[in-house]
């Protein structure tokens, strides 16, 4: 069977913050990591679905919304994934930090949460997702392109 590429980090070293898992020609697919795989509580899934809600409706607004494929939740719950179309790193790394503030910041009623448009509207928690942005920030506020690597286990130090 083939392993996908996602699949072959090594999650016992894997650490918080934005990777790139794949890129397939003009996609280019981000990990975004905000728990510590097998090591720390996940995310709530009220947490998670108003964080994906919050991410979308702030990306609709972005000058290339166009090339925004995909952002949604692990299903490990320890993060989300993002796929965009023919953006640079650095933009897309920006364009998260931006997002992740516009979560922190956010006041109101959470966009598309109601029965008419979400098919889970109940299971949503704005201060959960709120408190969750400001800690993804602290960790990304001074991430680059050169940190979208995934870690790899120092075999020296085994």
């Amino acid at each position: 069977m083939k392993i996908a590429p996602g699949n072959q980090i090594d999650h016992t070293v894997l650490k918080k913050g934005i990777y790139i898992s794949r890129i397939d020609d003009d996609i280019t697919t981000y990990d975004i990591r905000l728990r510590l795989p097998n090591r720390e509580p996940v995310l709530t899934n009220a947490a998670m679905h108003t964080t994906e809600h919050l991410f979308k409706a702030h990306i609709k607004d972005t000058e290339f919304s166009d090339n925004i494929i995909y952002f949604g939740p692990m299903g490990s719950r320890t993060g989300y994934y993002l796929l965009t179309r023919s953006l640079s790193d650095s933009y897309t790394i920006n364009l998260i930090k931006e997002t992740f503030q516009f979560i922190a910041d956010y006041w109101g009623v959470v966009p598309g949460a109601s029965p008419k448009e979400c098919a889970n509207c109940v299971d949503h928690n704005l201060p959960q997702a709120k408190e969750e942005a400001r800690a993804f920030l602290k960790i990304i506020e001074n991430w680059e392109k050169s940190d979208l690597k995934y870690p790899v286990k120092d075999e020296e130090t085994e």
